[in-house]
């Protein structure tokens, strides 16, 4: 990757907190998103989703319906069968975020499937039209979860050809020698993403052009996908994406209700527009499945790992290849001898799972650092101490080194700041009058990943810039790195830089997930820069040039002006006219190392291409500390501190950076305490935000993110390492550890719930 070795020597913006560009749009109301574009003649779709469980359709009574004021047409698997065709989940080589054929036969699948759409001239009445469609069902019996009758549980790695358990040595063995063991069953629930902007999505027609306004994480998906399901050039398809009002693995790809209401718009000649309601986004898009985890941990008496058991259950569907695997970060993370991993998937009548922020790593690590802390407290050990005994500077399972290991950088930086020394080892010894106090511990880390990219970076005379690309911001302030980068290195100011994403007119970009949103675009952006100033630099330096006889490499961007080694400066206006244009302008593709040799055309044909990086084993990690209050007499719990210690390589804006470590903490207090959906006979009871519990920062009075220095040379050329899903990870497990703490009570179930403890 050409990006010069001094690249980063004039840190003028990069590394330093910058407020969101897009911040005031934001915050007084103007930033305009999907469901907020006007378009003449805009009509309004309600869904319409089954009642049951699994069986047929035996008909429908559709007058009431119709005969609403407004109603303009009901379509069903009658008028739509035929012409979807099926696409695949994007995670087995196709574009959508299930493979469930929408409206396309009279087959129930699961609770809440979209059977009709309902389309008027009003939201109001469509939702009328909508509440009055009636269904006739023939039900059928069904399975909907773990251990119900008819599921069926299948190894993780039948399902999925490329999966792998990890295993080395052999730990039942070693677990038999063990001198002391714990094991135990840890169980999490099923949590939906629950987005303030709702599941959404705008089609429009031009002839045989179709322009679709969703907020999806992934546009590229969106537009090859529909142009499967329907048929079409993908030329003749543009996904306009604005930023996206949440959605921490949610609004995947390819959604169920799109080409439907692509086709309602095609038939009635004008644009349609459907948002859902909250209740059918518990059905229409992905959730965190729930999982169940036994684990085994041998090891000797003075604290070293002799050997883990880790098996694992995850729920998936009937119809996709798909379920979350994680024991490849639970086998690795600490020194062990003898492993041996068990993934399966119990396939069950509902919709397909997805990722939903830190996938597999919310419940995978809750259950191994609640059995490290059982170890620890088996052993009578600090369970700081015991992760320092079993701290590896190699990956265990495969040998290879970690390109950097501050894990135990990061529990000492925390421990120091959150005052850990103050903890009394005895569980249930520390109290404030009726209330018991708990500390708790655990780790984060995730793996590194980074995606192609392609990008297209103008600089005009004057000194403004262009960035474009089609990647998406949803939220985590990509926007804003984008113009620093720009400014950094074409040496202008942040104001200058003009940033466009989420359109599928741009130059095509990946995923925006898996942390490699910052790590894949801004290493794009720094190549297209480079290029930017070599050819200005090379025009310049040339004989009769206005830095003739300087070394073009040295030469660098900066104020305006390009800046010869030597201390001599030429106007950029001057430079460009030497090329003879008022504007230079590249569009560059980034490939990362590590990468499949057709990532690059994956993600340009909608494809996944998420690269995990060359010879070493690159994770970013993180220390999590909880101190937890449990009233003796009601075991009301309470949360008045979080302290996160984090390093996850070379932080570009600490002020979003930040945020977003604190905002997942908040989000992982919810994990332990608060969400869960609530499954009755393939029903999600709760669907709604009165019932399911959200975790707001008002419930973490004290809650604190520190940054710990990682640089890593070895990870990516900019030592990029993203950070976006690691300040979830672990907060539920140190929440767990500190409730053991306080009360000598060992919850393996999330949530904990007050009745847990009386």
């Amino acid at each position: 990757m050409a990006i010069p070795a001094d690249a980063l020597a004039h840190p003028i913006r990069l590394g330093q907190p910058h407020p969101r560009v897009e911040g005031p749009a934001k915050v007084t109301g103007t930033i305009r998103y999907a469901s907020d574009v006007p378009l003449p003649g805009l009509a309004h779709a309600a869904l319409v989703t089954s009642t049951i469980p699994r069986g047929r359709i035996a008909g429908f009574s559709l007058e009431a319906a119709r005969a609403v004021p407004g109603v303009l047409g009901i379509f069903t698997h009658r008028e739509f069968a035929g012409a979807i065709r099926p696409v695949k989940h994007l995670m087995a080589g196709g574009y959508a975020n299930s493979g469930h054929l929408p409206l396309g036969s009279d087959a129930v699948d699961y609770a809440g499937q979209i059977v009709a759409l309902v389309v008027a001239e009003s939201r109001e009445a469509a939702q009328a039209g909508a509440a009055r469609v009636g269904v006739r069902y023939a039900p059928t019996p069904f399975a909907d979860g773990f251990d119900a009758p008819g599921a069926e549980t299948v190894l993780l790695a039948d399902l999925k050809p490329k999966h792998h358990d990890p295993v080395r040595g052999d730990a039942d063995a070693a677990l038999v020698r063990a001198e002391v063991t714990v094991s135990g069953r840890y169980r999490t629930p099923i949590q939906h993403h629950n987005p303030i902007e709702l599941y959404t999505t705008t089609c429009a027609w031009e002839g045989p052009r179709l322009t679709v306004h969703e907020p999806s994480r992934y546009i590229g998906a969106v537009r090859h996908g529909l142009a499967a399901q329907l048929g079409l050039d993908p030329a003749d398809i543009r996904v306009v994406s604005g930023p996206i009002g949440g959605h921490f693995g949610a609004k995947l790809a390819l959604a169920q209700y799109t080409a439907p209401v692509a086709l309602a718009a095609r038939i009635l000649g004008r644009p349609v527009s459907l948002v859902a309601s909250r209740r059918d986004g518990f059905t229409i898009a992905n959730y965190r499945p729930e999982s169940r985890h036994d684990i085994r941990l041998g090891a000797t008496r003075d604290g070293r790992f002799t050997a883990l058991v880790h098996e694992a259950e995850v729920i998936a569907s009937r119809f996709d290849p798909f379920a979350m695997e994680g024991t490849d970060v639970t086998a690795s993370l600490y020194a062990c001898p003898a492993v041996r991993t068990d993934e399966r998937a119990v396939r069950v009548d509902r919709n397909t799972p997805g990722p939903m922020r830190a996938p597999p790593e919310v419940p995978y690590l809750f259950a191994l650092e609640s059995a490290v802390d059982e170890m620890a407290n088996a052993l009578r050990l600090d369970p700081i101490e015991l992760r320092r005994r079993n701290d590896t500077a190699t990956d265990p399972i495969s040998g290879r080194p970690f390109s950097s290991r501050p894990l135990m950088a990061c529990f000492e930086a925390g421990a120091e700041a959150f005052g850990w020394a103050e903890r009394d080892p005895v569980p249930g010894r520390m109290q404030d009058g009726p209330w018991r106090i708990g500390l708790g511990c655990a780790a984060s880390a995730r793996p590194v990943k980074i995606s192609p990219a392609t990008m297209r970076v103008a600089l005009a005379a004057g000194g403004r810039a262009t960035v474009e690309t089609a990647h998406h911001e949803i939220g985590n302030g990509i926007t804003t790195l984008l113009a620093l980068g720009a400014a950094e290195w074409l040496g202008i100011a942040p104001e200058s830089v003009t940033v466009r994403l989420g359109d599928t007119d741009l130059p095509a970009a990946g995923l925006s997930g898996g942390s490699a949103t910052t790590t894949s675009l801004i290493h794009t952006l720094a190549q297209a820069c480079e290029t930017l100033r070599s050819r200005v630099a090379a025009a310049s330096v040339a004989e009769g040039g206005p830095l003739s006889g300087a070394d073009p490499a040295t030469c660098r961007l900066a104020d305006g002006f390009l800046v010869a080694a030597d201390g001599r400066r030429a106007p950029l206006d001057r430079c460009l006219a030497r090329l003879g244009t008022r504007e230079v302008e590249t569009t560059t593709a980034f490939t990362p190392d590590g990468a499949e040799p057709d990532a690059l055309a994956a993600i340009e044909s909608g494809r996944m291409a998420l690269a995990t990086g060359g010879e070493s084993v690159s994770w970013a990690f993180g220390a999590q500390f909880a101190r937890v209050m449990v009233h003796a007499e009601t075991g009301e719990i309470r949360v008045p501190r979080l302290l996160g210690a984090f390093a996850a390589g070379r932080v570009l804006n600490p002020l979003t950076a930040r945020s977003q470590l604190t905002g997942g903490m908040v989000w992982g207090l919810g994990s332990a305490l608060l969400e869960e959906t609530i499954l009755d006979r393939g029903h999600y009871r709760n669907a709604d935000l009165a019932e399911y519990l959200v975790a707001t920062a008002a419930d973490v009075p004290d809650i604190e993110a520190l940054f710990v220095p990682d640089p890593d040379a070895a990870v990516n050329p900019l030592g990029l390492k993203g950070l976006g899903e690691l300040g979830i990870i672990g907060v539920n497990a140190a929440i767990a550890n500190a409730v053991f703490h306080a009360t000598g009570r060992r919850i393996r179930a999330l949530p904990i719930r007050v009745e847990d403890l009386l």
